[in-house]
């Protein structure tokens, strides 16, 4: 009796082993993921930040037409083109004047009744946008809903949350 006790022991042993290395592997494998998916994360972010930059209107160059003295805005109607600049928003612009992933933005957070005070975080938009819940996706919609807030889109708590601006919310 004793050596099958003895051999039951061995054998949990060597599981024990076994269970040991597979968790160091795992353990090595989700830190490799997480290093991974951050800079997945920072490059989606980049690519974003330099379309943007780069889909400046060619007869102005670098200077937006709101920038450039003499030089009136666009049209308020234009038909944005996607990944184009986000324009500070002034009196008569409606969310037509964004391209649509902006606009799609600005539209969520107007359409939602009751954001009024608590405002709504990039993972819950992103959600709600029907987006994947990656971190690079929730990432690109923080960073929209981020840049729609510095040009009057949207307005983001300290909390670090994003609701209507109050105008929106008046009317």
């Amino acid at each position: 009796m004793s050596s099958v006790r003895g051999l039951l022991e061995e054998r949990e042993r060597v599981a024990r082993v076994a269970v040991e290395e597979l968790q160091a592997e795992a353990d090595r494998i989700l830190a490799a993921l997480g290093e991974a998916e951050m800079v997945l994360e920072r490059r989606v972010i980049a690519r974003e930040e330099l379309s943007e930059a780069l889909a400046v209107p060619e007869e102005v160059g670098d200077v937006p037409a709101s920038d450039v003295p003499g030089q009136r805005p666009p049209p308020v109607g234009k038909a944005p083109v996607d990944r184009s600049r986000v324009p500070e928003r002034r009196e008569g612009m409606t969310a037509v004047s964004l391209s649509s992933e902006y606009r799609k933005i600005v539209e969520l957070l107007e359409a939602e009744p009751g954001l009024g005070v608590e405002g709504m975080q990039a993972k819950e938009m992103t959600a709600r946008l029907g987006l994947e819940l990656t971190a690079a996706k929730i990432e690109g919609v923080r960073s929209r809903a981020k840049r729609l807030a510095e040009r009057d889109w949207a307005e983001r708590t300290p909390e670090g949350r994003f609701k209507p601006r109050a105008s929106s919310r008046a009317n």
